[in-house]
């Protein structure tokens, strides 16, 4: 009854929500639903497990009402298989009127198959973006009679570099609504959404509940590119009283080399490498070694696998948000010694990362302080200007090509570009 009387949905929705262990509905879906229902063009950001793919769920099947039309008039990107199989399982579970169809479309399988499954009929669509362009592009998918647009999960499209054919199937829709859901909304999604989407309206759901962990203190800066995070960690490495022992966290051990090569001179003495690839390449086998050294940096590869004692290290910095929640989390639980009540760690994050930081942020059940980049941050150099080029070429003088040089003809400029059709007309009037 609560979700009848809040959320405004038919009956034998109310009765599917109460078959399927809903009791009541969560903030995403009360903050959106009704511009859903009003088919207005939508922004939804909230954390993994808020009901975004619940939420859509509910305003599809409440705006389709009954299937066996020409066309599907939904469709729905999800960026990959299972995340497919996973969507359509929500709506089999929620969905009672039999009329309506749902067909998934990926990658895996044969693209005939799910071509015939097209043609025999579907209302609902939910594909990954490059299946579902490419059956698209022969003529497979009829996009005509389509009244909503769905991408779920779209910082994660983003992430997997599948912007240009969600661009292309959404362009290649003339009049819909359009929905996007993600768990963070940055630079490089708002260039994806402006290509499709006029003045949305951008809901924002943020709930992490209560703390569940006790951790070291963090700071997060958010940066550009990774040309970036080179140029900060040298900036914070340049004082050598406060950082006087830092461990730097990054992806590969190829990265790890990567970064010590392109620390400033003035650090070599002071940098190595844990397990370094290269025998002539500074480095440690043991962290004991690296805290009863002088050396002040140490990188730590996390394709190691290993589990690093991190007791008496003062900073942590990871320069890459490793994929894996869960390790990330163990180097910030806060020990119960007093050697841990002053170490802090440093997170650099680009755009890409910030769905990984939501992840982290939802299990430690706290958001990370973001801090402003420094002033003195190199962010970009100045690239030289290109001269214009000038209207017309400069000819060169008999004296500088010698006497046999001829300016070509102006009537014997060809400055025309006809087509063979053009060129067939004029052959024919001269006969």
């Amino acid at each position: 009854m609560v979700l009848l009387e809040k959320l405004k949905l038919s009956k034998p929705l109310v009765k599917s929500m109460t078959d399927a262990g809903f009791l009541g509905p969560k903030d995403i879906q009360l903050n959106t639903m009704s511009r859903i229902l009003g088919g207005q063009d939508l922004i939804a950001i909230a954390p993994e497990g808020a009901g975004k793919t619940t939420t859509y769920v509910l305003g599809t099947l409440m705006r389709l009402k009954y299937g066996f039309e020409e066309a599907p008039r939904a469709l729905v990107l999800a960026p990959d298989k299972e995340h497919v199989l996973s969507i359509i399982e929500q709506y089999q579970l929620l969905n009672k009127n039999q009329t309506i169809r749902i067909v998934g479309l990926y990658p895996e399988g044969g693209m005939e198959s799910q071509m015939d499954a097209l043609a025999d009929g579907a209302d609902i669509v939910v594909a990954t973006p490059d299946r579902a362009r490419a059956i698209y592009l022969k003529l497979g998918l009829n996009l005509n009679k389509i009244m909503m647009f769905i991408v779920d999960d779209a910082a994660e499209i983003v992430r997997r570099g599948m912007q240009l054919p969600v661009a292309e199937l959404a362009r290649s829709i003339v009049k819909c609504q359009r929905l996007i859901f993600t768990e963070v909304y940055h630079s490089k999604l708002k260039l994806l959404t402006d290509q499709f989407m006029y003045e949305p309206a951008i809901i924002e759901v943020d709930n992490l509940g209560e703390q569940k962990l006790e951790t070291v203190d963090q700071v997060l800066y958010h940066v550009p590119d990774f040309k970036i995070k080179i140029n900060l960690l040298n900036l914070l490495l340049k004082d050598k009283e406060v950082f006087n022992k830092v461990i730097v966290f990054v992806n590969t051990r190829l990265t790890a080399e990567k970064v010590f090569k392109s620390l400033f001179k003035y650090l070599d003495k002071d940098i190595a490498i844990y397990k370094p690839l290269f025998f002539d390449h500074p480095g440690f086998d043991l962290i004991d070694e690296f805290k009863n050294s002088d050396t002040r940096i140490l990188l730590v590869a996390d394709d190691l696998k290993e589990t690093i004692d991190l007791k008496s290290i003062p900073f942590i910095i990871h320069m890459e948000i490793p994929a894996d929640t869960e390790t990330f989390i163990g180097r910030i639980l806060k020990d119960s010694s007093e050697q841990d009540t002053d170490r802090i760690g440093l997170n650099f994050a680009t755009d890409i990362e910030l769905s990984l930081i939501k992840k982290i942020e939802q299990a430690i059940g706290k958001a990370i302080v973001v801090a402003p980049l420094p002033e003195e941050l190199l962010i970009e150099q100045d690239k030289p200007k290109k001269q214009k080029k000038s209207a017309e070429p400069i000819l060169p003088t008999a004296s500088e090509t010698g006497a046999a040089f001829h300016p070509k003809k102006k009537s014997n400029a060809k400055d025309y570009n006809y087509s063979s059709r053009e060129k067939a007309k004029m052959k024919f009037k001269n006969r």
